[in-house]
C-alpha cells in the first residue's frame, strides 16, 4: 500500500492540531511513533486514497470521529489482567482502605470496564463493596458505552476464570456472570458502585478526591511531559496516604511527585507518604 507513505510527521502535526482545534480533545504530549502508526493503520483501513481526504473526514463528520477516536486511543484489558497486582490490592492495599467510612477509587483510562468489574469483584469478596464507589473515566466514550453494558465475550471466561484464581479469588467466578448467548453479563449489583464517565487526562482537571487512584498501561503512551503533568493531576486528586497503581513498564521515579510516594514491595503501587 505505497500510498501510506503519504502521511508525513507534519501531517500527523496538523491532524492532531485540528482535532484539538475542532473538538477539544488533545492528543499533542502523546508519544509520536505510536499515535503515527495508529493515524496509518484507520488511514489503511478506511481506505482513504489521500490525506487531504482522510483530514477532510475526521474535521466535519462527528461519526467517522468517533470511530477514528476508539481506533486511536489503545484499549488493551482483561479481567484480573496481572493476577499479582490483584493479589497485592486484595491482600496490601484494600484491607488498609477498610477502615475509612467510604472509599472512592478512580480507574483511569478503564477502556471497556474489565478492570472496573474486576475491582468491584474484589471489594465484594472483602465485604467493602457497600460502601465503596468507582470512578471509571475514559476519553472514548465509545468504550466506554461497551463498559457500562457489563458484558464481555463468553470466550474471555475461561482465561478471566484463571486470571482471578491466580489473583486470590475464592470462588467459582461463574458465580459473578450469567451466560447471554455469545456474551457472559456480569450481576447487576457489581455496576451500581460505578460511574461510568469521560476524562481527558491530558486537558481534564481533578474531579474528587480519592483513596485509590489505578492508571495502569496508559502513560506509556504519553511523552515524559504528558506523564509528569497527568502524575501531577493524580497527586492533586488522591488523598495523603492514598494508593497510586501504574502499570508494569511505568513508575513515579524521577518525576516531581516521586518524593512523596513510597513504593509497595514487587508491585507497581506506590502509597503518598505527604
Amino acid at each position: 500500500m505505497p500510498h501510506l507513505l503519504s502521511i508525513t510527521d507534519d501531517e500527523v502535526e496538523i491532524l492532531i492540531n485540528d482535532v484539538l482545534d475542532q473538538y477539544g480533545y488533545d492528543f499533542t504530549g502523546y508519544s509520536r511513533a505510536s499515535l503515527k502508526r495508529r493515524l496509518v493503520r484507520i488511514y489503511a483501513l478506511d481506505k482513504h486514497v489521500s490525506f487531504a481526504e482522510y483530514r477532510y473526514k475526521v474535521i466535519n463528520d462527528p461519526i467517522y470521529f468517533k470511530r477514528f477516536v476508539e481506533q486511536i486511543t489503545v484499549n488493551v484489558t482483561e479481567m484480573f489482567r496481572d493476577p499479582s497486582f490483584y493479589k497485592a490490592l486484595r491482600y496490601k492495599v484494600l484491607p488498609n482502605l477498610g477502615t475509612y467510612p467510604f472509599i472512592r477509587i478512580w480507574l483511569a483510562g478503564c477502556s471497556t470496564g474489565e478492570e472496573a468489574f474486576s475491582m468491584a469483584i474484589v471489594l465484594k469478596e472483602l465485604g467493602l463493596l457497600h460502601k465503596s464507589l468507582i470512578y471509571a473515566t475514559d476519553i472514548n466514550p465509545v468504550v466506554l458505552e461497551k463498559a457500562a453494558e457489563g458484558m464481555f465475550p463468553l470466550s474471555q471466561m475461561k482465561q478471566y476464570s484463571e486470571n482471578y484464581i491466580a489473583s486470590g479469588g475464592p470462588k467459582d467466578f461463574s458465580s459473578y456472570y450469567s451466560a447471554n448467548y455469545a456474551m457472559a453479563k456480569f450481576d447487576p449489583e457489581l455496576r451500581k458502585k460505578m460511574i461510568f464517565s469521560t476524562h481527558n487526562l491530558v486537558s481534564d482537571h481533578s474531579f474528587n478526591e480519592f483513596q485509590l487512584i489505578l492508571c495502569r498501561n496508559v502513560l506509556i503512551y504519553f511523552d515524559r511531559d504528558l506523564q509528569f503533568k497527568v502524575l501531577q493531576l493524580f497527586d492533586n486528586s488522591l488523598e495523603s496516604l492514598g494508593y497510586l497503581a501504574l502499570g508494569t513498564k511505568e513508575t513515579t521515579d524521577f518525576s516531581p511527585i516521586s518524593k512523596n510516594y513510597k513504593r509497595l514491595e514487587s508491585e507497581k503501587i506506590w502509597r503518598k507518604t505527604s
